[in-house]
């Protein structure tokens, strides 16, 4: 079903073709595995099953992670009635709602499509946010459910969470597997030696990619609620204390952080943000900025 949340053409050809090139090193990366295993069953079957947990069960995987839990609409009215408003503006499936209890201010969604979405938020993003940004927060995760970035996301980072296995298994293959023949040590290490390759080509990919849908979630939210600085003032405050949360309170989440609304970094990133999976806050404020101006917006970014 097509939702009201606008088409965005760059993004759907920059999931096209990261998904090629993620495909032909796919194909490769299997080609390399059947050539040292020699067996192609095995290789098919641990591929199968890495993609079929990651798409069928990614959602229960983020909200145990996260401590997130499903609730209903007796228990938080207000966050439901936004919800739905949202979908209804979008002309889409209202999403399950979710909960964390942690206080880290944030927000995700998850699920393989959006009639299997789940759009989570913090206890602490609740306590913090007001009602027109906690709204455009929310907008921004309802556009990465419709355009589909979760499903897009999750299988293309299937093929780096397969290869960084590999990698971790000829390791501890090598490290505790006593005496081996050379042959065997030989197979061990092109094995770990293109699985690291590939990690490293899909990881810079998928990061790419995650950056820009960012930025196309951003400016999908701001059209969709008219509001463009309530969702620049939600992305100040909620950068803003998550900066002052201590880094080990957040090495938990930063696992996930191409599924945030805003990377769990617990100060700035410096080089890695070349590496990042969200552009960087003075990127996206620049941006509502823009749109502001264009919609006529009377309140500057950052300042509602």
């Amino acid at each position: 079903m097509q939702s009201r949340f606008q088409s965005d053409r760059r993004l759907t050809v920059r999931m096209g073709i990261t998904l090629f090139l993620l495909g032909l090193l796919y194909v490769g990366f299997v080609a390399a595995l059947v050539a040292v295993l020699k067996s192609l069953v095995l290789v098919v079957v641990i591929v199968a099953l890495v993609l079929a947990a990651q798409y069928w069960f990614s959602d229960r995987i983020a909200l145990f992670a996260m401590h997130g839990r499903v609730v209903e609409r007796d228990e938080y009215p207000e966050l439901h009635g936004v919800v739905d408003r949202l979908a209804a503006m979008a002309d889409m499936p209202k999403p399950v709602v979710a909960v964390s209890g942690i206080d880290m201010p944030n927000a995700f969604a998850t699920g393989r499509n959006p009639d299997n979405a789940v759009i989570c938020v913090t206890s602490g993003l609740l306590r913090r946010l007001e009602p027109a940004e906690l709204e455009g927060v929310l907008a921004h995760e309802l556009s990465h459910v419709a355009h589909k970035d979760v499903a897009v996301i999750t299988v293309a980072s299937f093929l780096g969470v397969l290869a960084g296995l590999i990698v971790r298994f000829a390791f501890y293959s090598q490290l505790f597997g006593g005496r081996r023949d050379q042959n065997t040590m030989a197979a061990l290490a092109v094995i770990m030696g293109v699985s690291i390759a590939v990690y490293t080509i899909s990881f810079l990919l998928i990061r790419a990619l995650s950056r820009y849908r960012e930025l196309a979630a951003d400016r999908a939210a701001a059209l969709l609620t008219g509001r463009p600085s309530a969702l620049a003032a939600a992305l100040t405050k909620v950068t803003g204390d998550i900066a002052r949360i201590p880094t080990k309170d957040l090495r938990t989440a930063q696992a996930f952080n191409a599924f945030y609304f805003t990377p769990a970094f617990g100060a700035e990133p410096g080089l890695s943000r070349f590496f990042a999976t969200h552009p960087s806050l003075e990127q996206r404020l620049e941006q509502l900025g823009r749109i502001s101006t264009e919609l006529g917006e009377a309140t500057a970014p950052g300042k509602a």
